[in-house]
Order: structure tokens, then sequence, then C-alpha cells
């Protein structure tokens, strides 16, 4: 109970009251809630009887009357509480006690009343009965604003709202849209493959080897069969053995994890999209794709342009096409065809970019691409036929055995798609997987160190011609929501441990607060304000700076105390 706030002291206590008074602030009993908000609004009908619940989220108490707003998920509508409507007897207690006393902003409430309009035209609940469903024990962060419309203690530190992701959402409901665009972007991909006759699977999350990319991945161990299992870093194998099974397309919304770096676009644990179909190839699939996109941006946002950034973005169809090697010679003037590892080892030097031994002609050639290229495509643009030795999955290209049929799609910089023509010959993905191995063996952390036996043998048996491809989804939703970090399309991404409060007394948190209000103050006159004797400001202030909490520098006149 020590470190509990002030005002959190103050809501058990109320919380207490409530109790003596034969309330059960948490009942169990189920609330009939008739409608919402925003269906209370559409439907309004002077004098209509109506039920409704939501978070209290503010009040203006005027004696026997009061104007609240409740939230509920569709938004707020404003309530009318009046002393003599909700205690028609003598009794009092309800309004006078429970009402003004007891109920905090943060409270969830169920209300039964009546439709009526304001002078000022705002469409209001007469509250005829109310009843306490939850007692919020924190209190919100409540932003405010003052009369000149300006916004004070929002709550819009990145790191406490990603923390405390379900403050955010209830003080910051913009922040909701965003969820509801991503979940109207999987149904409109869902509903686009479905129409399309493909055919949605699951496939393991634990598996015995990590396949289907080149990432880190993260290791259990399963102790009923005493074996190492990895968590997902892909899914492409399952389902392509599936597509040997029978399945003319097939798809998933995987959940994936790579034990890797943490970034504005990375995040350890993700969602990707990722379909294979037979039959088809590549250049099918980027037609596909460009289909896919424009469906899915109108269905999210009502047209196929978005704002990201300084940049309006267009999915309508179709979208320039770009081979890696024309995009390389176009931004650098060299052109990779032809050349060995070591030309293109050297011309990445002569470029500024940093290169070691380890790198092998792909792992330079991508080097180069990210470096020089990648940066300069804004409008959605496929990147062509890649060098075989940048793709290890992928079918070598009908018409230039040094390459592959693949494509990524590139939007402001950034790939949001890859796919491939399928590599359906078990010997050369079997030679494939084997120089991989060399690589990896010479130091290439993307190189895949595993041979996956079982898909071979499954190739072996014979897979038709397929396309497959990968998307990206929370990557594809930042650019539909204008979201430049992928922190904002999550509910929960992966945070650093919280560091706990320290514990430090109540001198050291009165001077902190003394210098949080000033920033910076000289040492006497810091020493003069909180008014304490030279033993107890002796102890405070080597408390405050052992902790890190404040420092004390020195200039040519004086000492300076500043909170850090």
């Amino acid at each position: 109970m020590s470190q509990l706030s002030e005002q959190e002291l103050v809501r058990r206590d109320k919380l207490s009251k409530l109790r003596e008074l034969g309330i059960n602030p948490y009942p169990a009993d189920l609330f009939p809630v008739e409608e919402t908000s925003k269906q209370v609004k559409q439907n309004f009908e002077e004098g209509k009887k109506v039920i409704i619940a939501g978070r209290l989220m503010s009040r203006r108490i005027q004696g026997n009357a009061s104007f609240a707003e409740l939230q509920d998920s569709e938004g707020r509508i404003q309530v009318y509480f009046n002393r003599d409507e909700i205690c028609s007897g003598d009794d009092k207690t309800k309004y006078n006690t429970v009402y003004k006393k007891l109920l905090d902003i943060g409270d969830f409430i169920g209300v039964t009343g009546e439709l009526f309009t304001t002078k000022v035209g705002e469409k209001t609940v007469m509250v005829k009965d109310f009843t306490l469903l939850s007692k919020a024990l924190k209190p919100l962060p409540q932003p405010r604003v003052d009369a000149d419309g300006k916004v004070h203690d929002a709550f819009t530190d990145a790191e406490q709202r990603y923390r405390q992701r379900y403050a955010d959402l209830v003080v910051n409901p913009h922040v909701k849209d965003v969820f509801v665009k991503r979940t109207k972007l999987f149904n409109a991909m869902r509903n686009f493959f479905n129409n399309a006759g493909y055919f949605e699977v699951e496939t393991p999350i634990l598996q015995p080897i990590p396949g289907g990319a080149a990432a880190r991945p993260f290791i259990t161990h399963h102790n009923s069969l005493d074996i190492p299992l990895y968590m997902r870093i892909a899914n492409e194998l399952y389902l392509k053995r599936l597509i040997v099974g029978g399945f003319d397309g097939v798809y998933e919304f995987s959940k994936n994890f790579r034990n890797e770096g943490m970034d504005r676009t990375h995040n350890p644990e993700f969602t990707a999209m990722e379909i294979y179909v037979a039959y088809k190839d590549y250049n099918w699939m980027m037609d596909f794709c460009e289909q896919l996109l424009e469906h899915c941006a109108t269905a999210v946002n009502g047209t196929t342009k978005v704002t990201f950034g300084d940049h309006e973005i267009d999915f309508k169809a179709p979208y320039a096409r770009v081979t890696m090697a024309d995009s390389i010679k176009h931004f650098t003037g060299f052109d990779i065809t032809g050349k060995s590892e070591t030309e293109i080892r050297e011309a990445a030097k002569s470029m500024g970019i940093e290169v070691d031994e380890t790198m092998g002609k792909g792992k330079l050639i991508d080097e180069i691409f990210g470096e020089k290229c990648e940066g300069n495509y804004i409008q959605p643009t496929f990147i062509t036929d890649y060098p075989k030795e940048m793709s290890p999955l992928c079918k070598e290209h009908r018409d230039n055995p040094e390459l592959t049929e693949r494509f990524e799609l590139m939007v402001c910089g950034k790939e949001i798609a890859n796919a491939y023509s399928e590599l359906n010959d078990p010997i050369d993905q079997r030679e494939r997987f084997e120089h991989q191995l060399k690589l990896a063996e010479k130091g290439d952390d993307e190189a895949t160190e595993f041979i996956d036996f079982d898909f071979l043998r499954a190739l072996e048996y014979g897979m038709p011609p397929t396309s497959g491809m990968g998307i990206g989804m929370d990557r594809l939703i930042m650019f539909l929501t204008n979201n430049q970090s992928i922190q904002e399309v999550l509910f929960f991404p992966q945070m650093r441990p919280e560091k706990k409060p320290l514990a430090i007394s109540d001198d050291a948190k009165a001077v902190l607060e003394l210098l949080k209000k000033a920033e910076k103050l000289e040492l006497i006159e810091l020493k003069t304000q909180s008014g304490l004797s030279n033993k107890k400001w002796d102890k405070t202030i080597k408390e405050l700076t052992k902790n890190k909490l404040a420092k004390v520098e020195k200039t040519d006149e004086n000492l300076l105390v500043e909170a850090v």
C-alpha cells in the first residue's frame, strides 16, 4: 500500500465504502446492454427508452444534477444525472453518495434511461437508474484542453503507450482506428483469396528445422521427445508440401518469430501472409499481387491512394517493373551481369559500401541494391529477376541461368511483397541447399545452416509448377494507416523489461519535484526551497545522485543541480 499514489488510496477507500453500502463493485450479473452509443445516435428518438453501458469519462456536477460522458466501443455519448429522477423517494443516497462521492472517472457503469435533446442540441440520455459494473482503482491518464484549445497531460509517450496499450486505447480513441483498419485488411485479403478459390490452412509454429527463410530462430526444447524445436521463421516449406499433396492453392496468415534486431520496422514476432498457387509463374503472380493490393487499399481506406509521411502512394494497378540488374546499373553505373564475386566485391568497395570476405555474390549484390537503389522507389514497383545466389528456393530464370524468376514489391524504399516461380526440381534444390551450407560455414550469418531432407523428399514425389508470394502484413498496414513505426500497428509490441520505480525517501521525492518544475537550480537555492536541515539535505542530495535521479554540475560561479 505504501507505493500507491494518493488517488489510488482514495479509490480503494471508496471501494470499501461501496461495499459497506451493500454495493458489489464487481458484480457477476449480466447487464442487458441493448445499443451502443453510435446506435443510440443513429436511431435517436425523443423519449425512447435505452439501456447502455460504458466507462465514465467526464462529468460536471452541479448540485442535484450532473452532465457526464460515457465511452463504449463505438464512441462517447452524453448522459444526464438528476437526483430526483434517480432517487424518486426520500432516500437520496444513490445520487448524493454513490454517484457524487464514490464514483470516479474510469469506472464502468450501466445506464437505463430515456433520450432527449438538450437546449444546445446535444443528444443525451436522461438517467433513470445506473449500476456500477466495475470500479477503476487506478486513474486514467487524462488529457485536458484549456480555454485556448491547448492540450495538457496528453498520453503521448510512446514507451508508456505501448506498455499500457489498454490505457492508450481508452484515452486516445484514434489509436483504435488503426487496429480496425488492420482487421479490415485481413478480411479483405482473405475474401480476395477465398473468392479466387484458394484454401486457408494452418502449419506448425514449432518446427524441427527452421526453414523457408534466412533468419536466426528462437530455440526451445521438447521435454517428452527430448529434441530441440524452433519457432517458425517462415511457413514456406510446409505450404509447398501441401501443393505436393494435391491442393491447387493454399494460403496462411502466420505468426513468425525471428531472433534478430528490433527497430521501427522490425519486431521479433510478426505476421506474414504466404500464398502458393499451382500451375502459375511469377509473371502471373505480379498481376495477382497488384490486383490484390488495389482491392485491399480500397477496402481499408475507400481509395487506392494513401499518404505515407511526405508521400502520396497510389496502389492502383498496374505497377512499374524493373529488373535488379537494370536498377543497379541505373543508380550506380555498374552492370552486375556476368561479373564474378571478386569484381562485385571491388565494385561495392568503390561505392563506399562496407563488405567483408564472408559475403558471397548474392549478399554483395543485395548490399549494393539496398544501399544505392531501393530507397529511390516510392510508388509501388516490382524489382524482378534476382541473381540465383540470392534466392535458394526460387526457380532458375527461363532465359538466363544466372538469374531467378523472383520479384519484390518496393514501396517508399521498403519491401512489402516477395514472390517466386517456385523451384520444384529436387536435384537443383538439394544443390542450392548445399551451397547455402558452404556460405554458412564461410561465416555468412544469413545463409541457412539446415537442410530439410523431408522437404526434398516431398519434392521428389513431384510438385507442379507453382508460384508463391509472401507479404509482411504489419508493414503493409503501416503504409495503409500512415504509421512510420511497426509498434503503432501491433497491439502489444515487444519491449525491454520495464524498470521498477526506485524506492526513494519522501524528502528525495519532494526535492525531485522541485527540480522537475525548474529543470535546473543552484544548489543553495534548491536546499533553501527544500526546507531541510543540513543533515537531511546532505543525505537527500546523496540519495538522488547515487540513484542517478539528479546530477550536480560545477560552474565558474556556483553549483547547479539538474534532474536526470
